[in-house]
């Protein structure tokens, strides 16, 4: 009897590579579609404040403070976009944002200065991403259950620390930043930090050995530790990762507020999976873009600025980004299906 003769190996049942031209295409044409989706709607939310309140809303100083304050939550959501796309959630990254703050704006840490403040809103930031990677890399904790845990205990330990009362920065170098006379060429310095987050974030995501290890852990990660790839060390590195952008952006809150509170970051981390969601970051894992959360993010802060400037209600403010998230994913499905 004649053997059925099994095809070369990675022949027939070949993944095509991401190498391939075709494969390519396909990838930038999904990415390009998602892009001008969100420019679209960015673009709308523009034309309507223009509209609305067009001495206000397209005033220098209004859009200045617009990229100001989504440059705070934007730090946030980079990191968040690693995290997700590696198939994770951080749902501590409000939390440890405070924490970071309070800690960082304590009278005993002003006494350094300006790099005592920014050292301590870093390392508290990264210490508590190291916690929850700890706890999930090697606890092999379920990330919900893990962040959860540590979103109570982060606003619980701000809130002693604080006492419940506003911790004001008295340190000139930190208050001037957030002074016009900082602006270069007109942008605000935490802008400018935002700027350099998102570029480095782009570069990591897409360029490196990290980025691609963080999509194939995502993807599916036994067959990422198959490959060779230290699933646990990886995973361990983005929650470091998530707690480093808490710091930088508990540092560029502490900039715009003047102070430290325990209720900083509030409903951080809701904003920040929102606008890693609807910018075509993948909930399940495997895909990730920076450009998309980025152009999230300012799409959710456009919003509250407009509602702002028109005196709408909080709630109705809510419900109009709940409508974008469910629209932004239905756009995602359709072109996802037809790519």
């Amino acid at each position: 009897m004649t053997q059925p003769v099994s095809p070369p190996r990675g022949s027939a049942d070949k993944v095509p590579s991401v190498g391939e031209p075709s494969v390519w295409r396909g990838m930038f044409a999904r990415a390009d579609v998602r892009t001008l989706s969100l420019l679209g709607v960015l673009a709308v939310l523009v034309l309507i404040g223009g509209i609305t309140k067009p001495d206000e809303f397209l005033d220098t100083r209004n859009l200045q403070l617009v990229l100001t304050q989504a440059s705070v939550i934007g730090v946030v959501t980079v990191g968040m976009t690693f995290v997700i796309t590696s198939g994770g959630i951080d749902l501590s990254v409000g939390a440890i944002v405070a924490l970071a703050s309070v800690w960082a704006t304590t009278v005993a840490t002003q006494e350094y200065g300006f790099a005592g403040i920014l050292f301590t809103a870093v390392i508290v930031g990264v210490g508590c991403g190291l916690v929850n990677g700890l706890l999930i890399a090697y606890g092999a904790m379920v990330p919900f259950i893990a962040t959860l845990a540590m979103l109570a205990s982060a606003r619980g330990l701000a809130l002693q620390i604080t006492d419940g009362s506003t911790q004001v920065v008295t340190v000139t170098s930190v208050l001037d930043l957030g002074e016009r006379d900082a602006y270069v060429l007109g942008i605000p310095p935490l802008v400018l930090v935002f700027a350099v987050v998102t570029i480095i974030g782009w570069l990591v995501l897409n360029r490196t050995t990290f980025g691609r290890r963080t999509v194939a852990v995502g993807g599916n990660a036994e067959a990422a530790r198959l490959a060779g790839i230290d699933v646990r060390r990886q995973r361990l590195y983005l929650y470091l990762l998530s707690g480093l952008c808490c710091g930088i952006a508990a540092f560029l809150l502490i900039i715009l507020s003047g102070s430290g509170q325990n209720t900083n970051g509030n409903l951080y981390e809701l904003d920040a999976i929102a606008a890693a969601i609807i910018g075509g970051t993948l909930l399940s894992g495997g895909r990730g873009t920076i450009t998309g959360s980025v152009l999230g993010v300012l799409i959710f802060t456009t919003i509250t600025n407009i509602f702002a400037l028109n005196n709408l209600q909080s709630d109705v403010q809510q419900i109009a980004k709940g409508a974008i998230i469910v629209a932004a994913v239905l756009v995602q499905r359709r072109t996802a299906s037809t790519t």
